[in-house]
């Protein structure tokens, strides 16, 4: 079974990356230097940036 594309573009993960204090990790290492935690914060945040937006929405 080949893998999944992702959902999330690179550059809003990017984005978030430098947001959380990440990027220079991700850029030095790749995305496999940051720790399972730390890309699950990333998920969290494009979450709660998805709820924004879509609150906005319906404003």
């Amino acid at each position: 079974m080949s893998r999944r594309r992702g959902i999330m573009s690179d550059q809003l993960k990017e984005e978030i990356a430098k947001e959380l204090g990440l990027y220079d990790t991700i850029k030095s290492e790749g995305w496999g230097g940051i720790t399972t935690r730390d890309a699950g914060n990333i998920v969290k945040r494009a979450i709660q940036m998805a709820e924004e937006q879509m609150k906005r929405e319906q404003s």
